[in-house]
């Protein structure tokens, strides 16, 4: 992670200071920003330089032919998606799971792509959705694909919003730079003091033998480390995002306070949520779905969601889990709650009920079989 690098910020901070002094040209931002994104991967590796070159200048082509073409259009959208998601998504997956070897490839190929496949799937579809109109300049593809900030960590920016970004000049007003400085702190000591703190905790306390207090006790204190790591990296990307100009949607929005996995979901992560949501429906059901569709649609969604936090067995279980609760609420026509019309007492207890729900599965995020079949057996062990 770039934000786990002093050299990284210390460029990022450079870069939004060469910015701002540049404020009064029209293009400082389009052309800056990816000679500063493609000095930043040479210098972080010419291996990723290259690679992303080349990833960049060939899903560019497939754009850009699927804006022009007229023939074999919805072919050539899923082929793209598909050459993408098999051969680049699931490489990255065998890769990590020590399946897949090659010499020309190693652990620093595949920094950010998780997140990089999800623009150019985005992209495609602006392309597919669009044709024509949706074509943009390369300069503003290449920006969008190597932005620096999400590089690496959600949010995950939406294709049609950042170039609709691309084409207003830099502005950046004393309150927003305030905003987002104090954003980028926030962040730093999130990932830097908290979860520290956190993880040495976690780890002493796992160390010992586990009955039901200690797993509960590991169960809930997880849950609070991994929400200030995502929202730590999440804060910095939104900060040093909106130093650059670009609009950063929120990644985390007050997930604790959320009635039903369905508004969870919307909250946690959202981006991630929002893309899966925006994706799926759209290619599968143009019009409004029926409760069965639309529930075995959340299914889809949210094993697609764990198997793309990793490729295992125990992010397939996690997917399917908490899809199974969404198409439960779907069904049952419990997905939201509007805190004005119920009383307090039920809102939060509506609340309570899905932190535990969510709080039983997101031991999963340690992926390591042997640490989550420990704590949950933990759980049976009632005394000592």
């Amino acid at each position: 992670m770039f934000y786990m690098h002093m050299n990284a910020i210390i460029a990022m901070i450079g870069m939004v200071a060469v910015l701002m002094l540049t404020r009064k040209w029209a293009n400082n931002k389009r052309i800056l920003m990816i000679i500063f994104s493609l000095c930043f991967l040479l210098l972080f590796s010419q291996k990723l330089l290259v690679f992303y070159a080349a990833f960049t200048v060939i899903n560019y082509a497939g754009f850009v032919y699927l804006c022009r073409t007229t023939l074999w259009r919805k072919a050539t959208f899923i082929f793209a998606i598909a050459a993408n998601v098999v051969g680049v998504f699931l490489g990255v997956r065998l890769f990590v799971m020590d399946i897949f070897h090659n010499p020309l490839f190693d652990a620093i190929i595949y920094l950010g792509l998780i997140y990089n496949v999800l623009k150019v799937i985005d992209a495609y579809y602006f392309a597919y959705f669009f044709g024509k109109e949706g074509q943009v300049p390369a300069i503003d593809y290449a920006n969008y694909l190597l932005f620096i900030p999400t590089f690496t960590s959600g949010p995950i920016l939406k294709f049609r919003d950042f170039m609709a970004d691309s084409k207003k000049p830099y502005n950046v007003d004393a309150a927003l730079f305030e905003d987002s400085v104090k954003r980028i702190i926030l962040g730093l000591f999130k990932k830097i003091v908290v979860v520290t703190w956190m993880t040495s905790i976690f780890d002493q306390v796992l160390k010992q033998d586990l009955h039901t207090h200690q797993s509960l006790f590991l169960l809930i204190w997880f849950y609070a480390l991994i929400y200030f790591d995502f929202s730590g990296y999440s804060d910095m990307a939104i900060g040093f995002g909106r130093l650059m100009g670009y609009t950063m949607p929120e990644n985390f929005k007050r997930p604790l306070f959320s009635p039903s996995m369905t508004q969870f979901w919307r909250n946690w992560h959202a981006t991630l949520g929002d893309f899966f949501r925006d994706h799926i429906f759209m290619f599968f059901s143009r019009t409004a779905p029926s409760r069965w569709v639309a529930s075995s649609l959340s299914v889809l969604i949210m094993v697609l969601i764990g198997l793309w936090h990793g490729f295992t067995w125990l992010y397939f279980f996690y997917g399917l889990y908490h899809g199974i609760i969404l198409a439960i609420e779907n069904m049952f026509k419990i997905t939201t709650v509007n805190k004005k019309k119920v009383s307090k007492t039920y809102f939060y207890f509506r609340c309570f009920v899905t932190q535990a729900l969510v709080t039983f599965s997101v031991i999963i995020y340690s992926s390591n079989y042997e640490t989550v079949l420990r704590i949950y057996k933990g759980l049976l062990h009632f005394t000592r």
